[in-house]
C-alpha cells in the first residue's frame, strides 16, 4: 500500500508542477484566478512540486527504506498544504475551487498516514527475535 500511495503522490505532484510550469495561465484559469505577477513565484512553486513529485520515486521503489520522505512530504507537507488552502478559503478570500486542493492534499496526507501507521503496527506486533 505504501508503494501505491507513493506512486499516486508522485503523479499528483508532478502533474500539478508541470501544469503550473508549462501551462500557468490555463491552470490559473481553471480555478478562476489571474496569473500572479511576477510569475516567477508560480514558476518556483512549480519547480518545488516537480522536485517533490520526483522525490516520490525512491519511496515508490522501496517504501520501507524511504519512510522519512513519506512522513515529511506525504503527511506533514500535504497536511500543511490542505490546512493552508482551507484557511485561505475561509479567511483569505480564495475561491471555492481551492477546496479541491484541501480535499486532494488532505486525502493523500490521510492515506499516507494510514499506510505508515499500518507499518508501525506491524513492527510493534512482530516480536524481536532473541539473539543466541
Amino acid at each position: 500500500m505504501r508503494s501505491v500511495v507513493a506512486g499516486v503522490s508522485l503523479v499528483y505532484d508532478l502533474t500539478a508542477g508541470l501544469a503550473l510550469l508549462f501551462a500557468t495561465a490555463t491552470f490559473a484559469g481553471w480555478f478562476g484566478l489571474p496569473v500572479p505577477n511576477p510569475v516567477i513565484f508560480v514558476k518556483t512553486t512549480a519547480l518545488f512540486l516537480i522536485a517533490v513529485g520526483v522525490g516520490y520515486y525512491q519511496p515508490l521503489l522501496n517504501p520501507d527504506s524511504h519512510r522519512p520522505y513519506l512522513w515529511i512530504f506525504g503527511v506533514f507537507l500535504k497536511s500543511a498544504g490542505a490546512l493552508t488552502f482551507l484557511l485561505s478559503f475561509f479567511f483569505g478570500g480564495s475561491p471555492a475551487s481551492f477546496l479541491l486542493f484541501t480535499l486532494t492534499d488532505g486525502g493523500l496526507a490521510a492515506w499516507t498516514y494510514i499506510a505508515l501507521q499500518a507499518v508501525d503496527q506491524e513492527i510493534v506486533a512482530t516480536p524481536a527475535k532473541a539473539s543466541p
